[in-house]
């Protein structure tokens, strides 16, 4: 291929190597110069374009990159038509990709002109997610490159998921409480659902080696694909509870341990044909750890071996997790953790339709001062209120309280700004704060108190929500490792999203009546909340 500037007269058939602008209309990279162009270039007083002249023996880039891409493609996989040079390669249906990596280090090496990027290998994809893209850089390639390319074999092989009934089998101890077992089923089963899998057996025994042999015996006669054991205890060596009780049913451990973190503690075995895994207690969280490599490859019927798992090091580390120290950091020694309160009181309450909700009358004390009170009693210090919309009369309404005001004037941006503020005003030695809103006159300074009694850092309860059966309330307490994500927050949003974002983290405390759930966004929750304190207070 000729590459350079030529005379606008000896341009017609090249291709043009720049996009050019002639006045209101534009000749784009790659466009193979006609009369029609070269009179634009003219008119646009160029006298000359830098272009590509294919010759003899030259591959067009389209033509090069679907030949590749269809030479590297292995079953599974389709290859879109070309375009600008590259050729996409799409998964074809729900399954597990195989990438042999020394294959696509010899296909870069063999010139700079032809280029090959690819997903991670053994990365799970959906029917239609894209998985590589081969890219020529110049406008064509000599064809003897191309043809040697060509004879490499495919390169890239898809396996569908084909292991579709799992067993789940969970051991119990005293004090595992209950909705721990069912969050980590409905958390296996939303895992399992992209690979077209689903949850076969649902079995709960104590946490014993004989019990739990006889359960993963009775779910392989049964028909299980895979069995997943989540044990109320972290499997700690090879004579624990999980491993001895596989080896017990007639099964073998492969590998205990894994470098991947989160997920180190994770098992994986064999009961003949049939895989074992023992997973980690991570695995009962949504994100990402070391068990899902092993998961999906399993379910798309790839082995894994213990060599295989050993070479997962690098990569392996897949981020901090909040409930525990930061890396090198020493462990805290259990105590009674420091604890602000932030309670928000800057928004204008739109749905009240004219009053200010905060100002309320309700049982004799306005609505915010409620709340106020109910957090100093309760003991933790300091408590910030965050103040906006006519924040001389809210700051009024809690006159005599021992209580720190940070204005927003920024509020009508939304929670996040009033957030920010508080959160930035927190004295440095704060481990936690209790995010409040100032509409809830039910809360109590119990409620406050039982927030607190259930905050542990050290034992990696960094976030406390009040519950009522699957609903959850206010206030809600986070340790300090989430205050820069709360900084963060933008818009009309609260915590929710980083709560959301935690589970392994939160820890949930059950509150009796309405206290937790009911602010007063109208008039008509406003007169809920009289009616109830009432009651209250006749009873």
């Amino acid at each position: 291929m000729r590459f350079g500037p030529v005379p606008l007269a000896e341009a017609e058939g090249a291709i043009a190597a720049h996009s050019i602008r002639c006045g209101d209309r534009v000749i784009r990279k790659g466009t193979r110069l006609a009369a029609d162009e070269i009179a634009a270039l003219s008119g646009a007083g160029h006298a000359s374009v830098v272009v590509a002249r294919l010759e003899a023996d030259d591959v067009p880039e389209d033509a090069a990159a679907h030949e590749l891409a269809q030479a590297i493609a292995g079953p599974g996989l389709r290859v879109e038509a070309p375009f600008t040079g590259r050729s996409n390669l799409f998964a074809q249906a729900a399954g597990v990709v195989a990438i042999d990596q020394a294959g696509v280090d010899a296909f870069n090496g063999r010139g700079e002109a032809l280029t090959l990027a690819t997903i991670p290998d053994l990365r799970p994809v959906q029917a239609g997610d894209m998985v590589a893209t081969v890219k020529i850089i110049p406008f064509a390639v000599p064809a003897p490159l191309v043809r040697e390319a060509a004879r490499t074999p495919p390169l890239l092989t898809l396996h569908p998921f084909v292991r579709r009934k799992v067993a789940l089998v969970s051991t119990l101890l005293p004090g595992l409480p209950p909705k721990v077992v069912e969050k980590t089923r409905r958390v296996t089963a939303a895992r399992l659902a992209p690979a077209g899998a689903a949850l076969s057996h649902d079995v709960q025994i104590p946490h014993d080696t004989v019990a739990l042999a006889q359960a993963i015996r009775t779910v392989a006669s049964e028909g299980a694909d895979l069995v997943l054991i989540f044990g109320a205890s972290a499997i700690t060596d090879r004579r624990d509870v999980i491993p001895a009780a596989l080896e017990a049913a007639g099964g073998r451990v492969e590998r205990l341990g894994m470098p991947v973190d989160p997920g180190n503690l994770t098992l994986i075995g064999r009961l003949g044909d049939l895989p074992v895994i023992g997973a980690p207690g991570c695995a009962r969280s949504a994100k990402e750890n070391g068990f899902d490599w092993l998961l999906m490859r399993l379910l798309a019927g790839l082995d894994v071996t213990a060599a295989e798992v050993a070479g997962l090091g690098v990569g392996g580390l897949l981020g901090e997790i909040v409930t525990r120290p930061q890396l090198r950091e020493e462990p805290p020694a259990p105590h009674a953790p420091e604890i602000a309160t932030l309670i928000l009181a800057a928004g204008r309450g739109t749905r009240m339709g004219g009053p200010n909700k905060l100002l309320a009358d309700v049982g004799g004390t306005a609505v915010v001062r409620r709340v106020a009170e109910a957090a100093l009693a309760a003991g933790p210090r300091p408590v910030v209120v965050v103040t906006g919309h006519e924040h001389e009369r809210v700051e009024q309404a809690l006159a005599g309280l021992a209580v720190q005001f940070i204005h927003n004037p920024d509020h009508l941006t939304g929670m996040a700004s009033s957030l920010r503020r508080g959160i930035a005003a927190l004295p440095p030695g704060v481990e936690g704060a209790v995010v409040a809103l100032g509409d809830m006159p039910l809360v109590s300074a119990e409620l406050f108190g039982r927030l607190g009694a259930a905050f542990a850092p050290e034992l990696g309860r960094l976030i406390v929500v009040p519950m009522a059966g699957e609903q959850r309330g206010n206030p809600v307490l986070l340790s300090r490792r989430f205050f820069p994500d709360l900084m963060a927050l933008e818009g009309d949003i609260g915590a929710r999203r980083i709560i959301a974002a935690h589970p392994e983290a939160v820890v949930e405390v059950e509150v009796p009546g309405a206290a937790a759930f009911l602010d007063v966004d109208t008039p008509q929750a406003l007169d809920e909340a009289r009616a109830l304190l009432g009651s209250a207070q006749g009873d």
